[in-house]
C-alpha cells in the first residue's frame, strides 16, 4: 500500500511538471490492458524514458535498469522504490530474464527497451533478440510503446534536459500469432514504432491524468 501511494504521488508530480515544461501529452492509453501481465515496448531515446512511457497509466509499471545504476544507494533506493531492477547490458543475462518472467506472471506491466540503449539520433534502431525470447516466453501482450520529443528534450550529449514538446503513444497489442513468435516478434516491433511515429492521428494526443 505505501509503495502504490508513493507510485502515485510521483505519478501526479510527473505528470505536473511534464505538463508545465514539456507539454506532455499522450495517445492510445486504452490499447494498455488494465489488468495482467504485459510488456511495454517502447523506443529508447532518453533519460526521460521510464517515467515518460508510465506517467498516464493507471497501472503501476516495472522496468529493468542497468545494473551500474545500483551501485550508488541514494539513486538505488529510488528506482527500486519505482519497481526497477538491474540488469548486465551486453550480455544474457539469465538472471533479469527470470526476473522479468516472474514479474509478468504476477501480473506487471514490464517496461523493456528492445534497442538495448539510447539512440544517437532521434531513430527508431533494430529490436535486439532479447525482446524475441522475452515475448515467446511471457506470452502476454506486446504492446508498443513510442516516444517522440525525448531526444530533443536531453539528447544523449547533455548533461541536463532543456524544454521541449514531449508524447507517448501506446499502439494496439501485436497479434498473439506474431507476438509470441521469436522470429517475427522483433521486425514487427519496428515496424510498429515507425508506423506510430508517422500517425497523424496521433498528433492530438490527450492531456496526461494519471487517474485514465
Amino acid at each position: 500500500m505505501i509503495r502504490r501511494l508513493w507510485w502515485l504521488g510521483l505519478q501526479t508530480l510527473t505528470c505536473w511538471l511534464g505538463a508545465t515544461f514539456f507539454r506532455f501529452r499522450a495517445h492510445g492509453i486504452a490499447n494498455v490492458p488494465r489488468t495482467g501481465g504485459i510488456i511495454l515496448a517502447c523506443n529508447h531515446q532518453s533519460y526521460f524514458d521510464p517515467v515518460i512511457a508510465s506517467a498516464a497509466l493507471s497501472r503501476s509499471v516495472t522496468f529493468m535498469a542497468r545494473d551500474t545504476l545500483f551501485k550508488k544507494a541514494p539513486f538505488r533506493f529510488l528506482i527500486e522504490s519505482l519497481n526497477a531492477f538491474p540488469v548486465q547490458r551486453g550480455k544474457a543475462d539469465l538472471g533479469a530474464m527470470k526476473q522479468s518472467l516472474r514479474r509478468l506472471r504476477d501480473g506487471w506491466p514490464l517496461l523493456v527497451f528492445p534497442e538495448g540503449t539510447r539512440t544517437k539520433d532521434g531513430s527508431i534502431g533494430s529490436m535486439r533478440g532479447g525482446i524475441g525470447v522475452l515475448a515467446s516466453r511471457a506470452r502476454v501482450p506486446v504492446v508498443p510503446t513510442l516516444i517522440l520529443g525525448a531526444f530533443e528534450a536531453w539528447p544523449r550529449d547533455a548533461k541536463l534536459p532543456h524544454p521541449s514538446p514531449i508524447e507517448v503513444r501506446y499502439g494496439k497489442p501485436l497479434p498473439d500469432d506474431i507476438a509470441w513468435d521469436a522470429d517475427k516478434v522483433g521486425p514487427a516491433l519496428e515496424e510498429a514504432l515507425n508506423a506510430l511515429r508517422f500517425d497523424r492521428r496521433a498528433a492530438y494526443g490527450i492531456g496526461v491524468n494519471p487517474r485514465l
